[in-house]
């Protein structure tokens, strides 16, 4: 299907640009043996598996598929329009991100995500949004040490 294809080249350039842009971090020689790069270089590799994963997944259903069934994406481009909206969405995410803070934005980027792709389910989609927002910041913030955009909700 072409939105597979489509999100397998844009995880391996994201793994590319991830890859690089985490050489850029200085070494330091004094400190954590496994320094400040290990973090980003295992969400690299996470980047890489899932796009092995979704190859595979993309091969085994081009062998299951029978030539004479149409696939439901074939010419009609509307889910270019899901992408375009997720990738600008995303754009909004990023520059919401420092001032307004990791809670809030990251809350409402997901309850924009989960009401698309999960429509109805308000309850569920709301306690998943604030529960990880809230889940995740605790977790780097207080068990990693991570310094995460605080914004308007000072801890």
């Amino acid at each position: 299907m072409l939105v597979d294809r489509i999100i397998f080249v844009c995880i391996i350039v994201l793994a590319a640009v991830y890859f690089y842009a985490t050489a850029q971090i200085p070494t330091l020689e004094i400190g954590d043996p496994l320094g400040p790069k290990a973090f980003p270089r295992l969400l690299g590799i996470g980047l890489l598996i899932t796009a092995a994963l979704l190859f595979f997944e993309m091969r085994k259903a081009a062998k299951e598929a029978r030539p004479a069934e149409a696939q439901p994406h074939d010419g009609d481009l509307s889910h270019l329009w899901v992408i375009g909206g997720v990738a600008v969405w995303t754009a909004i995410y990023y520059l919401a991100f420092d001032p307004i803070g990791y809670i809030i934005s990251t809350a409402v980027y997901l309850l924009g995500l989960t009401a698309y792709f999960h429509r109805g389910k308000w309850v569920a989609n709301i306690l998943t949004s604030v529960l990880f927002a809230i889940g995740s910041y605790v977790l780097f913030v207080k068990v990693f040490g991570v310094m995460l955009a605080q914004g308007m909700i000072k801890f």
